[in-house]
């Protein structure tokens, strides 16, 4: 009970203070008017799909623009989509696969195979990276090395258009071998370029072997089907 007593007479003792107006008061407690700041940010749900698709048509372009210009960069890795490597492995597997379709015993598996190497080549390299310390996804890995699939491409499309304006076998041979080369070396600098900010250091030879393979077999394979295009042209009476 004189507990009681006393702790009421403490809290009694709470009334006679008084705060100074002179006293700043620090914080603030008013309460926002205006609408969230979260309600203002852009959203693509009430974008119209016309904005939509030519943004995406803008960002696919200005990849190739980089691809075109290669320098150290991380935008690619940055910004990754799969647009432009689609489009561009569909269209070198249509080449391979129209070349391929004039000779009777082949199936045309060249379509399967382009998929295959790039996203084998893609899953490869990305492991490889990592175990070498570098920070890189699978999908980064397959959106710079499918862009920079577009010198091979159109020293596809350069090879076969020589191939129609050419007769001799040897000459139109060493035109695409030199087209093919060029554009194989332009395609490991400019994904080199694109992924140094995603390796290691002191271990960048270890990580562009790979790189170099992988535009080594797409190399291969188009000089393969080029040169029994050439030949096969040249026997045919």
């Amino acid at each position: 009970m004189a507990a009681s007593e006393e702790a009421s007479r403490s809290f009694a003792g709470l009334s006679d203070v008084s705060i100074s107006e002179d006293i700043p008061v620090e914080g603030d407690i008013s309460v926002p008017v205006g609408p969230s700041r979260r309600d203002d940010e852009f959203s693509t749900l009430d974008e119209p799909v016309k904005d939509t698709i030519m943004r995406d048509l803008r960002a696919v372009g200005n990849k190739f623009i980089h691809v075109l210009y290669p320098k150290r960069n991380s935008a690619l890795l940055r910004d990754w989509d799969l647009w432009g490597p689609l489009l561009l492995c569909v269209t070198l597997a249509l080449l391979l696969q129209g070349g391929a379709a004039d000779h009777e015993d082949q199936g045309g598996p060249q379509f399967a195979e382009v998929f295959v190497i790039v996203w084998f080549g893609s899953m490869i390299i990305t492991l490889n990276t990592k175990l070498l310390g570098g920070t890189i996804s699978i999908f980064q890995s397959l959106c710079v090395l499918g862009y920079c699939i577009m010198p091979l491409t159109v020293a596809m499309v350069v090879c076969r258009i020589v191939l129609l304006f050419s007769s001799e076998g040897v000459i139109t041979f060493a035109v695409q071998l030199a087209v093919v080369v060029a554009s194989f070396g332009w395609s490991t600098f400019a994904s080199t370029a694109f992924l140094a900010d995603s390796q290691p250091p002191n271990r960048k030879a270890l990580v562009v072997y790979p790189v170099f393979l992988f535009y080594f077999v797409i190399a291969w394979m188009i000089l393969t089907y080029l040169l029994q295009q050439v030949f096969s042209k040249r026997t045919q009476p």
